[in-house]
Formats: C-alpha cells, structure tokens, sequence
C-alpha cells in the first residue's frame, strides 16, 4: 500500500488535517506502519500538486483541513479495484539470503535457517501478543492477522528449505 492511497482513503469519508491523518493512518494498520509528520504533509502536497485533494479551509484551531477531490476519489476507487500482484511486491531479502546461502561456500545453510526459523518464531509471538491486546478495530485486526499469516507461511517456507536441503545431500 501507497502513503498516498492511504491517506486518499482516510480522507474519502471527511476532510482531516495532517497530523490527524497520520494517527488514524498509524491506528488503521496497527501501527506496523509508522509514519513521520513530514511524510503525511510531503504525500498531502503531492495529493494536491496531482489534484487529487485540495485544502478544505481550517478546523477551529486553525490547522489547514484537507478534502478529497472527485479525481482523488476516482484514483482511489480505480487503487481499490487492481488487485496487487506478485511483482508489485519489493524482492524478498529472506529468499536471496537462504539462496545465496545455498550458492556460497562455506555457509552453514542449516544455521542461518534456524536463526531465521527463531527470529520467526519471536515475531509470531510478538504479534499475537499485539492481537491479543488490540483494540476492537476491524482495520488492526487485519493487518495483524495478515503479518501473522505471513509469518506462519515463512515458517512452512523454511520447513521446505530444510527439506530440500536434506533431499540435496542424500
């Protein structure tokens, strides 16, 4: 997901400020993904500069409220209709590491895959800790649920990399 869709999104239901933008964006995705104030306003400027969101005059405090415009509302719904494919993805550090590992000389391939294996493990644990404690959002539960999902799939992953390796050898 974009900042830029993102924060298009947050501001489909009601005109938002900027340093609201980046609570609810932080809150929306269970805080797995921090975001800086400058990037909320730098993403609001570009929004603006592509006529997607335009200022909408100031709340009572006198901090600038941004509105979603009719072209900001088509990019996100045509955002929302392209499902993500397997090449929108960034490459996978873990799967050129083991690889690579697999390639190298001298590597404990068999070692580097339990370090993986236990850091997986925490970060399993980590987040159903996070599920367990989060609020009743809907929009939180998801993105945990979804690392969690992807997390138990890397485990399975590693299994087969064991396996593999173990198939090589003999």
């Amino acid at each position: 997901m974009s900042i830029r869709h993102g924060l298009l999104a947050l501001l489909s239901g009601e005109p938002r400020y900027g340093y609201q933008l980046r609570v609810e964006f932080e809150a929306s995705t269970g805080a797995t993904w921090p975001l800086n104030i400058g990037q909320v306003y730098t993403t609001l400027s570009r929004l603006e500069r592509d006529g997607l969101v335009a200022p909408g005059g100031a709340d009572d405090q006198g901090r600038t409220l941004y509105a979603i415009t009719e072209a900001g509302r088509e990019e996100l719904a045509t955002w929302f209709a392209t499902p993500v494919g397997q090449t929108d993805r960034p490459r996978d550090e873990l799967v050129i590491k083991i690889a690579m590992a697999v390639a190298a000389a001298d590597v404990d391939v068999a070692g580097v895959i339990l370090a993986q294996r236990m850091a997986t493990m925490r970060t399993l644990q980590e987040l159903t800790r996070a599920k367990r404690g989060a609020a009743d959002g809907a929009a939180q539960r998801l993105v945990l649920d979804s690392m969690i999902f992807k997390a138990e799939a890397e485990q399975r992953w590693l299994d087969h990399c064991e396996a593999v390796l173990k198939e090589r050898k003999a």
